[in-house]
């Protein structure tokens, strides 16, 4: 599979820009951006092939799904070398994105084959049903972070459920994000026309969202641009499904066996960089168990090797880029200088960041004010920083896990899981683990946030049924009514 070069791919008008490896700088392919003609272009085309997509047989289309399945684990090597080298992954982060990636595709194949409307009952003498008719086409838009499991999770559903999809990736990740996909579809055999592979930047991204055949916009990445999707969507009369930011809370109460949980703590703040919109950005901790935990939070962290993840063995790679680098270290200088103490990390080398601990994060550490005085306790940091603050009560720690506007993750640790199920009732969000930490997916698990962190779109399992399809009311009379007049 040749991810770069299919020999029936098509210029781009967006100008080029390079595939850079953040661990060493060095230019891996030299790519061409997509402009607002080429996204023109591609939902036109779209448009027109979709129309036969969706009549065709479903076990016509659930074998296309299976066989790109199948191609994700055939060409995985290949795969995972992009997403180590091109997005900074660990390879364990690589093996995780292409195990779900292809379990997607299957999940979505099942999707083809299940009910699809329902019969009603009516008040009048004729048969009443509901069907599930294609949305036509959706426009995806897709982040750096996790570029192939964020791509594939609405791709693939869509096309399954008879749709044609035009997909940006993130420039800085668009062959593991995007031509990757385009490749392995390409060679499942999906007829041609269905799946539009368009690197871009926000020019693209505007266009995608205003072009009036795209009806349904899936969005990933961050609350702000999220907003702006949003809105624009509305002025367009169309649905944006937002799947957005985070600054999960992830509480730790008296009774947690610590020995147990510091994995879980490390994993939930270090994993990907932090690069994760699940990840745990606030560590609310029992006052009994809280020096303990920043201590042993610490020498965990202390113990992590940051390296490049391609030529080392080691936990973290890369941040992505010198802008996200920027915005992370700004963050941890700004809450020392508010009276945070950094018992781990805040030190980087180039885009190396060392995992970071932050004790005493408490909003108000220089006195009375607002989570803006720690700004890494009370923003989405998108880096490997863990922020810990002390709790007393039971009732303290909801009210910490409620400041916050965001809404996508909770993890509780403690020995009685239906004090835990009792907890979170009381603190809205998308996802719940209880003696698990925040960074969870699966394909078959509806996945979404609230509030800050998107509009409560979920993607995943059934739920995609919700995302990419659109409900039509059917009756049907032997002969035709009579009315009044």
């Amino acid at each position: 599979m040749a991810l770069l070069d299919p020999k029936d791919w098509r210029s781009l008008h967006g100008g080029p820009a390079e595939a850079v490896e953040p661990a060493t700088g060095e230019g891996l392919a030299t790519l061409t951006l997509a402009a607002p003609a080429d996204v023109a272009t591609a939902a036109a085309e779209a448009a027109a092939a979709q129309r036969d997509w969706a009549r065709r047989p479903y076990p016509e289309r659930a074998a296309v799904l299976r066989r790109a399945g199948d191609l994700v684990h055939q060409h995985a090597a290949e795969i995972g070398e992009w997403l180590v080298r091109e997005a900074g992954s660990i390879r364990g982060k690589a093996e995780f994105e292409i195990r779900t990636a292809a379990e997607e595709c299957y999940e979505a194949a099942a999707l083809a084959h299940r009910p699809l409307g329902q019969v009603l009952p009516s008040g009048a003498p004729r048969l009443s049903y509901t069907t599930r008719v294609p949305a036509g086409v959706v426009g995806v838009i897709a982040p750096f972070n996790v570029p192939l499991v964020l791509a594939v999770r609405s791709v693939a559903p869509a096309l399954a459920l008879g749709n044609a999809v035009v997909l940006k990736p993130d420039p800085r990740t668009a062959v593991c994000g995007g031509h990757v996909l385009a490749a392995v579809f390409a060679e499942a055999g999906l007829p041609a026309g269905l799946l539009h592979v368009l690197p871009g930047g926000a020019d693209a991204g505007r266009a995608l969202v205003e072009d009036p055949r795209v009806r349904v916009v899936s969005f990933t990445g961050s609350t702000a641009a999220g907003r702006s999707v949003g809105a624009l969507a509305a002025q367009h009369l169309k649905r944006a499904h937002l799947e957005l930011g985070g600054n999960s809370a992830f509480l730790v109460l008296e009774d947690a066996d610590l020995d147990a949980a510091m994995s879980t703590a490390a994993w939930a703040s270090f994993f990907h960089q932090g690069q994760v919109c699940m990840t745990a950005g606030r560590h609310l901790v029992h006052a009994s168990l809280y020096e303990e935990y920043v201590a042993r939070l610490a020498a965990k962290a202390d113990a992590l090797a940051v390296g490049d993840p391609f030529r080392e063995q080691v936990h973290l790679g890369p941040v992505i880029d010198r802008g996200q680098l920027g915005k992370i270290d700004a963050l941890v200088r700004e809450s020392a200088a508010a009276g945070v103490r950094i018992a781990a990390g805040g030190t980087h080398r180039e885009l190396f960041y060392r995992p970071t601990v932050l004790a005493d994060a408490d909003p108000d550490a220089t006195g009375p004010g607002s989570v803006g005085a720690c700004p890494a306790y009370g923003r989405e940091v998108f880096g490997p920083v863990a922020p810990v603050r002390a709790f007393r009560t039971a009732d303290e720690a909801v009210a910490l896990a409620n400041e916050s506007s965001y809404g996508l993750a909770l993890g509780i640790v403690t020995r009685d899981a239906a004090r835990a199920l009792e907890l979170a009732e009381r603190i809205p969000t998308g996802l719940l683990h209880v003696n698990d930490q925040t960074v969870n997916d699966e394909p078959v698990a509806a996945f979404g946030g609230l509030a800050d962190s998107g509009t409560g779109s979920r993607f995943g399992g059934e739920a995609n049924l919700d995302a990419f399809t659109e409900t039509r009311w059917t009756t049907v009379r032997a002969t035709p009514a009579a009315y009044p007049f």
